[in-house]
């Protein structure tokens, strides 16, 4: 079958590579792509963001399915237009995907199903947050509610700090409408990981756990970002662990959006924070996360054309997924100062040596200029390897990187680290 992926970062790129290799697809067409997933599949020029464009070649292409990789346009309705003309589509509609979308809307809805979250007010307000951040101290969380690209988290270590960060993102100067609307938390203390669920109507199949790391720098400081690197499967989910994440937080969301007349079908990912008084759920995407998409695909045994297939069509029950048994790790490369500003179009070297030498490189910010590899975004690569424990597939990755010639590259040294230090234990 031909299958339509829409996007053009490191999650999509681990997509095509995946669908390339499933037998059941004989065609993969990404759009808009990008330079490494014109490897893996067929590129249009179609932003990931243009709805009526993507109908528009939905329709020449006719593709058996289409997977919808980023949240943008999952917010803007794509789903509901593709499936309204016949399409199957793998990801959801509109109001499934303000779960997402809206910050306030999920920890609303959290709040009304009963799933264990932090403590939260939502604000408009600098005034009233202001008082709300005083009242309660510090370390506190300020998000702004809409969507911000993974970076519209503050974990604010001063008062100070939070009011100015909740001050800033009601200006409308941190993240623009993203942030006109605050939601404030409690600090949760723990350790966090992804729990991603493949969701089809009543049907919740848990995929392998990963850990992300967001924080920019070694050790797990430095500002949050979209991501900073990931490994699958995470230590700390036990069986136990993800058997109550899929009770007491999966079904619970997906029940209370059906509620509400939002169906799911697409991807569930629930990041949780494993706390001394138990499980609490930081927040939902709607869709597969970048990076722990990357250690995924490559882990995932299964066909990933059959399998989406089978969600979008509401056939997923019954359905098993097998997995390498294998760890996998994946380094994020960044452009020098990301999160904040960055230098775009410079050379990136290497690529084939970084293969070579045992990683699978996957393209989320490049574009090609003049013949050459530049940075065009800034999460820029994602460097990933499997081996049998994740030190090992740590050796290989950083290994690897060291045949990686991009001056203005930046990247953690310490990626998987809590796994590793368990694994010395």
């Amino acid at each position: 079958m031909k299958v339509l992926v829409v996007g053009g970062g490191g999650r999509e790129h681990a997509l095509c590579w995946k669908l390339k290799r499933s037998d059941s697809v004989s065609e993969v067409v990404c759009a808009p792509g990008n330079p490494g997933i014109a490897k893996d599949a067929r590129c249009v020029n179609v932003g990931a963001e243009d709805v009526d464009a993507l109908m528009a070649l939905a329709r020449d292409e006719q593709p058996r399915l289409v997977v919808i990789g980023p949240e943008v346009v999952l917010v803007k309705g794509l789903a509901n237009q593709l499936r309204a003309e016949g399409f199957a589509v793998y990801g959801p509609d509109a109001a499934a995907a303000e779960l997402e979308g809206s910050k306030s809307f999920s920890k609303a809805l959290m709040d009304e199903a009963g799933v264990p979250t932090a403590k939260f007010e939502t604000h408009t307000d600098a005034n009233k947050a202001e008082a709300l951040i005083r009242e309660w101290g510090a370390p506190i969380v300020v998000k702004a509610s809409g969507l911000a690209a993974g970076k519209g988290v503050i974990v604010a270590q001063t008062v100070e700090e939070a009011v100015d960060a909740a001050r800033d993102m009601l200006s409308g100067n941190s993240f623009g409408d993203a942030g006109s609307q605050v939601v404030i938390e409690e600090f949760l203390e723990g350790e966090e990981a992804s729990c991603l669920f493949l969701v089809s109507g009543d049907t919740i199949l848990p995929l392998a756990s990963s850990q992300d790391h967001k924080a920019l720098l070694d050790g797990d400081l430095g500002p949050n970002t979209g991501g900073m690197g990931a490994y699958s499967p995470a230590p700390c989910v036990t069986p136990a662990i993800e058997q109550e994440v899929l009770e007491t937080i999966a079904r619970p969301t997906i029940a209370a959006l059906k509620s509400r007349g939002a169906e799911f079908i697409g991807t569930l990912y629930a990041g949780v924070m494993l706390t001394k008084s138990g499980l609490k759920t930081l927040e939902f995407n709607v869709r597969f996360g970048d990076p722990e998409c990357q250690p995924l695909m490559s882990r995932l045994k299964s066909d990933l054309g059959e399998v989406l297939l089978a969600a979008a069509e509401k056939r997923l029950d019954g359905v098993k997924l097998e997995w390498d048994s294998r760890k996998a790790l994946c380094v994020v490369v960044v452009s020098g100062g990301y999160p904040a500003s960055f230098e775009k179009g410079q050379v990136i070297a290497g690529l084939d040596a970084v293969e070579a030498a045992g990683a699978t490189v996957f393209h989320a910010g490049t574009a090609e200029k003049d013949g050459d590899i530049v940075n065009a975004g800034g999460r820029v690569l994602g460097v990933t390897s499997l081996a049998d424990s994740v030190g090992e597939a740590q050796d290989m990755v950083y290994s690897a990187l060291k045949k990686l010639e991009w001056h203005g590259g930046f990247y953690r040294k310490d990626i998987g680290y809590r796994a590793v230090r368990r694994e010395g234990m």
